[in-house]
């Protein structure tokens, strides 16, 4: 069975191809992340990724979108919703180029992290599943998350601080926003 794997980064990656393949899946990546930014994460994250798929002989299929303004454009009005269409958009890519190439079915590394909203990824897929008629494979990848970032350090790849989008980056560095904030306030 052929699956399309939704890939955000080379790191996250590990944590879902291997347990495909023990369960005979046969894996190709595909990179759709318009919400990384700014544009050097975009380039680091996306350049680790090609280079792992090349080192371990998967094939890894790019549709290349730097989607700064649309991404804002669509975010902006509910920022703190912002995930919900992160969530979609890549994955409706990922469904959508799933069916026109003919996988058997797609899922994505978004369900390895320990950070995202595991429900709101798991019922977006299968919205698609029905939507494009190709089947969404669920898996809970989370309980290999911590042991693969390890590994991805071990291997020396690129590991991000951050979701990806901008606001998450804000989030990110809240606390020391607001110290800096502070100190220089006074």
């Amino acid at each position: 069975m052929k699956i399309l794997l939704h890939t955000c980064c080379a790191p996250c990656s590990l944590s879902c191809i291997s347990p495909l393949q023990n369960e005979g899946f046969e894996v190709e990546l595909f990179w759709f992340n318009p919400n990384i930014h700014p544009y050097t994460e975009y380039k680091a994250r996306r350049d680790c990724l090609l280079s792992y798929a090349e080192e371990i002989g998967l094939t890894a299929r790019v549709k290349e979108n730097y989607g700064l303004r649309e991404f804002v454009k669509a975010v902006a009005n509910d920022i703190d919703n912002r995930c919900k269409y992160c969530y979609y958009i890549r994955m409706y890519e990922t469904a959508k180029f799933a069916k026109e190439n003919g996988y058997d079915a797609f899922t994505t590394t978004l369900l390895c992290s320990l950070y995202q909203d595991h429900d709101g990824i798991k019922a977006t897929g299968e919205k698609l599943e029905k939507e494009f008629g190709v089947k969404f494979l669920y898996r809970d990848f989370r309980p290999n998350f911590r042991e693969c970032n390890n590994l991805a350090r071990e291997k020396g790849f690129y590991m991000q601080k951050y979701c990806g989008c901008i606001f998450s980056e804000e989030d990110r560095y809240q606390k020391q926003i607001l110290k800096d904030k502070e100190r220089l306030t006074n």
